[in-house]
C-alpha cells in the first residue's frame, strides 16, 4: 500500500477532508512546477530563441523610434514605444504560449493526459504561464536596457510600490484572459489559428502600443474598459513617466488598478467555470463540445 494512504489521518472526518486538502494541494503545486519546467529548461537548451524571440522583435520598436525621431516629437514618445515593445512579449505568450496552446496538445495527441491527471487544468495552464513569463521577462527586461542605454530613454517614476502593483495586476488579467481564450480555442479547434492571427495586430493597435491610447477616442476608451494590455499599459506609462505630454484623456493610475483587479477576478472566474465544464465533459462524456444555455 502507498504510503500516502498509511499517513491519511483516521481520527476524525475533519481531520481526513484537511489532509486531502493539503494532499491535492501539494499535487497541483507539483503540476504547476512541471508545466514550467519545460519553457524555462528550453530557453537554456535552444540558445537561438533568445535571438529569435528577444533581438529581432526589437527591430519594430526601433522602427517606431526612428519615426518619432523623425518627426521630432516629444523624447517622452520614443520612452512610450519602448515601454510599449517590452510589453509586447506578455501579450505574444498569451496568445501563442497560453490560447492556442491547449488546441496544440490536443492536435499532439496530449491533451487527453492533462485531463486525466490528479491535478486541476487552472494548475496545468498556470504552469503554462509560469514558464512562458521566463522568456517574456528577458525580452521585457532587454527591450528596456537598450531603449535606455542606446535610445537615451530616461524614466521619472516617482511611485514605485503603485508601479509594480499595476504591472502584477496587468500580468495577472492577461493570464486570465489567456485562460478564457485557450477554453474557446480549444471548443472552435482549426480556427483557434487563424483567430491568433486576426487578433494580434489589432489588439497592438487598440491598446495604444506605440502611441498613448488616449489619442483614439472613444476606441481608447473602449480598450481601456475591455483589453488588460491596454488599461495597464497606460498606468503604466503615467506612473514611468510623470507629467509627459500626450497622456491625457486617460483615468489616473489608481483608477486603472482598479480596473486590472476587476478584470483579473472575471477572466480568472470566467476561466475557472469553463475549464470546469470542459473537464467534466471530457471525463465523463468523452468529448469537448460544451452546450451553452
Amino acid at each position: 500500500m502507498s504510503s500516502v494512504y498509511v499517513n491519511r489521518p483516521t481520527a476524525s472526518p475533519q481531520a481526513a477532508a484537511a489532509w486531502d486538502t493539503r494532499r491535492q494541494l501539494l499535487t497541483n503545486v507539483r503540476g504547476i512546477g512541471g508545466r514550467a519546467y519545460p519553457r524555462v529548461s528550453g530557453i537554456l537548451r535552444e540558445r537561438s530563441w533568445l535571438f529569435f524571440e528577444i533581438l529581432l522583435p526589437f527591430m519594430t520598436t526601433s522602427g517606431f523610434v526612428f519615426v518619432y525621431r523623425a518627426l521630432h516629437a516629444p523624447p517622452a514618445y520614443i520612452g512610450f514605444v519602448v515601454l510599449g515593445g517590452a510589453m509586447t512579449a506578455f501579450w505574444l505568450n498569451v496568445m501563442w504560449m497560453m490560447a492556442a496552446q491547449l488546441y496544440w496538445e490536443k492536435d499532439q495527441g496530449n491533451l487527453e493526459l492533462y485531463f486525466t491527471a490528479p491535478v486541476s487544468m487552472m494548475s496545468i495552464l498556470l504552469g503554462m504561464a509560469v514558464g512562458g513569463m521566463a522568456m517574456s521577462f528577458a525580452r521585457a527586461i532587454v527591450v528596456l536596457a537598450i531603449g535606455a542605454i542606446v535610445y537615451g530613454v530616461q524614466f521619472q517614476i516617482e511611485q514605485w510600490a503603485l508601479l509594480l502593483a499595476v504591472f502584477a495586476l496587468t500580468l495577472a488579467a492577461l493570464y486570465g484572459l489567456g485562460m478564457v481564450l485557450a477554453s474557446l480555442f480549444l471548443l472552435w479547434g482549426r480556427e483557434a489559428w487563424h483567430l491568433t492571427q486576426l487578433t494580434v495586430e489589432p489588439i497592438y493597435f487598440v491598446s495604444g502600443l506605440n502611441f498613448p491610447v488616449g489619442r483614439l477616442g472613444a476606441l481608447g476608451a473602449l480598450a481601456i474598459g475591455t483589453i488588460p494590455l491596454a488599461v495597464g499599459l497606460d498606468a503604466m506609462r503615467q506612473l514611468a513617466f510623470v507629467n509627459a505630454p500626450g497622456l491625457g484623456g486617460t483615468p489616473s493610475p489608481g483608477i486603472e488598478a482598479g480596473i486590472l483587479v476587476v478584470m483579473t477576478v472575471i477572466f480568472i472566474g470566467v476561466a475557472r467555470w469553463m475549464l470546469t465544464r470542459l473537464e467534466m465533459l471530457a471525463r465523463r462524456e468523452g468529448k469537448l463540445t460544451m452546450r451553452w444555455g
